[in-house]
């Protein structure tokens, strides 16, 4: 008797602890998708070269034309998907030698070139020559090879960028300063020292060996040789 009284008492306390708990719902992880504002083919460049640095000046007031550049809704850097591959090399490469890479501008939307060729048209509007043109006339930009309609960025597969010191994050003397349209920034001039045209030469050779041909007239300015979409311009916003 007493037997059976134990097993019935155990029972009982077994339905009332089953009643009493409650089923306890762990929310599982939540894979939030990417946003992505590219076409096929590009790609966010710091999603292939998670070291890189950038100075996005054409989202800024920060650039030639003293505003923000119509197309720039943000300020990360895209390329197509070969020429960020090729990044990341000259990235691996750098990297072990103690640098950075550091991007200014990447793809470039054709309205943005379109408003370069508006403000350039605009002789009047001179508020940032001291800065980015001291000594070339406005009018001349053209002429000069400064500005162009069509740009080499809008196919995706340019990039302007420097070098920073892993260490500091300190960019390295490059004898000018990124879109200075001036002589001083052309490949080979001699208006700068050793050391500031060593370290523009330490980023051409390695840009070079993978892929990339330089601008003479812009120490900053490289193009993969082999970009995929060699006649085709682009004009998608960058955000």
């Amino acid at each position: 008797m007493k037997r059976k009284h134990s097993i019935i008492v155990l029972l009982s306390l077994l339905i009332l602890l089953a009643g009493c708990t409650q089923k306890v719902n762990i929310p599982e992880k939540i894979n939030i998708p990417e946003k992505v504002n590219v076409p096929e083919g590009f790609v966010y460049v710091d999603r292939v070269v998670p070291s890189i640095q950038y100075d996005i000046r054409y989202n800024s007031e920060n650039n030639f034309a003293g505003t923000r550049i119509d197309g720039y809704k943000a300020s990360t850097p895209i390329l197509t998907s070969e020429a960020a591959q090729a990044l990341k090399a000259v990235s691996e490469e750098l990297d072990s030698q103690g640098y950075y890479l550091k991007i200014f501008d990447g793809y470039r939307p054709q309205k943005a070139v379109d408003h370069f060729i508006r403000w350039a048209k605009d002789v009047n509007d001179t508020k940032m020559k001291a800065q980015y043109y001291p000594n070339v006339n406005k009018e001349d930009l053209f002429r000069l090879g400064y500005i162009a309609k069509k740009s080499g960025h809008t196919r995706g597969s340019t990039v302007d960028l420097t070098l920073t010191y892993k260490e500091t994050g300190t960019e390295l003397d490059m004898g000018s300063s990124y879109d200075l349209l001036d002589n001083i920034s052309a490949h080979g001039t001699t208006l700068i020292g050793a050391e500031q045209a060593a370290n523009r030469e330490l980023l051409k050779k390695a840009m070079e060996r993978h892929g990339f041909r330089s601008y003479a007239k812009e120490w900053w300015h490289y193009t993969l040789i082999n970009e995929p979409y060699p006649n085709q311009y682009f004009n998608f916003d960058v955000e």
